[in-house]
């Protein structure tokens, strides 16, 4: 299922699962996945019970200052209370520490970092999304909403996707690098590629039927063929 965001151009391709797609300015398609309401409770009770320990801390060492300590902590209250996920947010690439644990980052609708004063609105209506109690209101947004956006979100123009991880770029196993014997094409060049970064995932006898399939163009026995492609696989890779 895929759908438009209000403030960037988005793909026509219907997609198979829930995506968000949004056009940078510089005409790179991004491609984000929302996160649902499930992640999104895990992540802000993470953040209570985080924020919880650190009032109740602060807490039991204001209370031998007595009424001053008391007036303190009330300061401290409103200011852990309402800027902890904004401070997170701006300035840790809009990751709490919940959203941090559960994969999850808030962005701005066209994908760029969220700043101040999206961050201080989306948080700021909480109150709202609480209404009547636990969150209710809230919940019913997200489920309702194609993006999963709860009111904050919405009037802020925010949206709370997963972070997805960096690839790692597969390791080729150890061979001599070689060149290949006849001139290859570029879909030639990838499919070797292919089959030495995916090696190290297929059984023994996998790895000699496909490479025994090439063995003759090589000119090398089938037993070898194998050996042959991750070198040619290095020199097509080059120095690393």
């Amino acid at each position: 299922m895929s759908f438009t965001p209000p403030s960037a151009s988005v793909a026509l391709r219907p997609l198979l699962d829930t995506r968000y797609k949004v056009e940078t300015p510089e005409g790179i398609d991004l491609t984000l996945r929302p996160a649902g309401v499930v992640p999104r409770a895990l992540a802000f009770a993470i953040d209570l019970m985080i924020r919880g320990v650190l009032l109740g801390v602060l807490f039991t060492v204001l209370a031998v200052l007595g009424q001053f300590g008391m007036g303190l902590g009330t300061i401290l209250l409103f200011l852990v209370t309402w800027w902890y996920m904004v401070l997170f947010e701006v300035l840790n690439q809009g990751r709490s520490p919940g959203k941090q644990l559960m994969g999850l980052r808030v962005i701005h609708d066209d994908g760029t970092p969220v700043g101040w004063a999206a961050s201080l609105t989306r948080n700021l209506l909480r109150f709202v999304d609480i209404l009547p109690f636990g969150y209710t209101l809230g919940i019913l947004t997200c489920l309702n909403h194609p993006a999963f956006k709860r009111l904050g979100d919405i009037a802020a123009g925010t949206l709370v996707v997963y972070r997805d991880n960096t690839p790692v770029t597969p390791e080729l196993p150890h061979a001599e690098p070689l060149r290949a014997p006849f001139s290859m094409s570029l879909d030639e060049q990838r499919a070797v590629l292919g089959f030495a970064e995916r090696a190290q995932g297929l059984s023994s006898a996998r790895r000699q039927e496909l490479a025994s399939l090439i063995a003759e163009p090589l000119n090398v026995p089938a037993a070898q063929a194998e050996e042959q492609i991750h070198g040619i696989a290095r020199g097509l890779l080059g120095p690393t």
